[in-house]
């Protein structure tokens, strides 16, 4: 058996405790300047982009707890839950491909309808 750094596995776990602690900027500097991310209310290809969709969220968080995050040297996958103003324990995954140091690619996993039937905006 090879022993492994879990290098994503660290990035990932710094990123979603960076982003939940509402440190929107910390969270960005984990990112590749052509991070892709795909969620439920869209694609979105760019640190720009990427900002566009993480910032309001993140900003509106009433708290945020990591539940686990686990992975290796190129992947990894964080499970975490979080208070908002329009749903209580509103919980999502992210599977994340590191390359080079930096997160390049985040699959996020969550479901949208709290926050259509809160009146938000899904298409941010």
């Amino acid at each position: 058996m090879t022993a492994t750094s879990a290098a994503a596995q660290k990035i990932a776990d710094e990123f979603v405790r960076a982003w939940l602690g509402r440190d929107v900027e910390k969270a960005l500097s984990y990112l590749a300047d052509d991070v892709v991310c795909e969620a439920p209310n869209g694609r979105f290809e760019g640190l720009a982009r990427y900002r566009e969709f993480l910032e309001p969220f993140a900003s509106s968080l009433i708290s945020g707890t990591v539940i686990d995050v686990l992975g290796d040297d190129t992947h990894a996958v964080t499970v975490y839950t979080t208070d908002t103003p329009f749903k209580k324990d509103f919980r999502g995954i992210d599977y994340i491909t590191v390359e080079d140091g930096k997160i390049s690619h985040v699959i996020s996993v969550f479901d949208l309808s709290p926050l259509i039937q809160a009146g938000g905006n899904p298409q941010h």
